[in-house]
């Protein structure tokens, strides 16, 4: 699926023209294209490295998705680094009882730079986790673009009222249908 994320109201990135994604549903989990358009020159993003998994990836230019159930409090986050540094994670409920999700051994980042566009994608195999559900999943879709001057804008397909937060439940409004099985 297409989707086209805003920013938050209170940091609007002057640099970014515009944040997309495609998400894709797939046997083994899920694939995301995202692509950041702008001024690169004045955003931070650093060259690609060897895959590794970090903490604390939003601190800087991050590209993150969000998957819960359909009728799920419980989610998983899942943060890729331009620099190929990934973090996968499951919560309970919003923003508690997060761990590592040890079933995610890597993801795989690739990337492209033009001069207006930097895009990441990913394949996140999610054959292996324990406790996914089967059916449909509802996905937060969200980046996070750091400037040059440390300042960082939020963007996400939904944000709630208040200060940027894409653990909350609000954020979740991408529908991925459950696949077929034959």
């Amino acid at each position: 699926m297409n989707v086209t994320l805003t920013p938050h109201p209170d940091s609007p990135g002057p640099a970014v023209q515009s944040v997309t994604a495609v998400v894709t549903r797939t046997k083994t989990g899920v694939d995301v294209r995202y692509e950041l358009r702008g001024d690169l020159e004045a955003l931070v993003i650093p060259e690609l490295l060897a895959p590794v998994r970090a903490d604390e990836l939003w601190k800087h230019t991050c590209f993150e998705l969000f998957i819960r159930g359909a009728d799920e409090t419980g989610y998983a986050e899942f943060n890729m680094a331009p620099t190929g540094h990934w973090a996968a994670y499951s919560f309970e409920r919003q923003r508690s009882g997060m761990k590592n999700i040890a079933e995610v051994g890597g993801i795989p980042i690739g990337t492209l730079t033009t001069d207006d566009a930097f895009i990441l994608r990913t394949e996140i195999d999610l054959s292996g986790v324990k406790g996914l559900p089967g059916g449909e999943w509802t996905a937060a879709v969200t980046t996070v673009v750091e400037a040059v001057d440390g300042k960082r804008s939020y963007w996400a397909l939904a944000h709630p009222q208040g200060k940027a937060d894409f653990h909350h439940p609000d954020g979740f409004v991408l529908k991925l249908p459950a696949l077929e099985t034959t």
